[in-house]
């Protein structure tokens, strides 16, 4: 039984030809095209990376590679899982739609490596749509209003803060020592754009109180305004 078993792992390779490997190859060049289109103009100019849309292209081919190269050879599966396992990637991803594209690259990569071009070219086509349906979502961005002055100003400040975004402002931390006050509030992307809009700049007036040094807002996607 052992015997029938090793013999049947080694043997039952199910080499691919010449052509269904360059039809895998052509096919999955094409879907990656779509995720290098949809990547482009999902997001912002600011937000977008090249490189990181020409590497999700070059996942796809090389999943394709990998599943080729396997075929349903069930020994040389098991070995490029071992192999495969002791990589360790700890690039951090910046956007949560990042792991959806990559999850696709590979996706295609392994539905083209197998020859399954229906589910591929259907499954695409389906998570192109979407994208293009929710690719456009804006992440509701939280900012750190940071303001430095001297001890005697901080009650002022704290009463002009509020007053500004009609108590929408979490307050998060009062830093001071015998001289100078750190005050930092927590404010959301929509409560800063509707006090902006009804009340104009805060930074107008906070510089009217006498003892303010300077005015910070820091975006945590890392965008930082002062």
């Amino acid at each position: 039984m052992k015997t029938e078993l090793l013999n049947y792992l080694v043997n039952n390779a199910g080499a691919l030809s010449v052509e269904k490997i360059a039809l895998n190859f052509i096919t999955v060049v094409i879907l990656s095209f779509c995720i290098y289109v949809s990547y482009k103009f999902s997001y912002n100019k600011l937000a977008y990376s090249a490189r990181f849309n020409a590497s999700l292209v070059l996942l796809a081919i090389i999943t394709t590679l990998i599943m080729s190269c396997i075929g349903n050879n069930v020994a040389l599966s098991l070995g490029m899982v071992g192999a495969l396992s002791i990589v360790r990637f700890r690039t951090a991803v910046k956007d949560a739609r990042d792991t959806a594209y990559i999850f696709w690259a590979i996706a295609i990569g392994i539905c083209c490596g197998v020859s399954d071009y229906e589910i591929a070219v259907v499954g695409t086509a389906f998570i192109f749509v979407v994208i293009l349906i929710f690719g456009n979502v804006q992440d509701n961005a939280r900012y750190l209003l940071v303001i430095r002055s001297d001890r005697k100003s901080a009650k002022d400040i704290r009463e002009v803060v509020e007053k500004y975004y009609n108590k929408g402002a979490i307050f998060r931390t009062d830093n001071s020592n015998l001289e100078q006050d750190e005050i930092i509030y927590l404010v959301s992307s929509k409560v800063k754009k509707k006090a902006e809009k009804k009340n104009g700049s805060l930074n107008e007036k906070l510089y009217e109180i006498e003892g303010v040094i300077d005015v910070k807002l820091i975006s945590q996607n890392n965008e930082m305004n002062a």
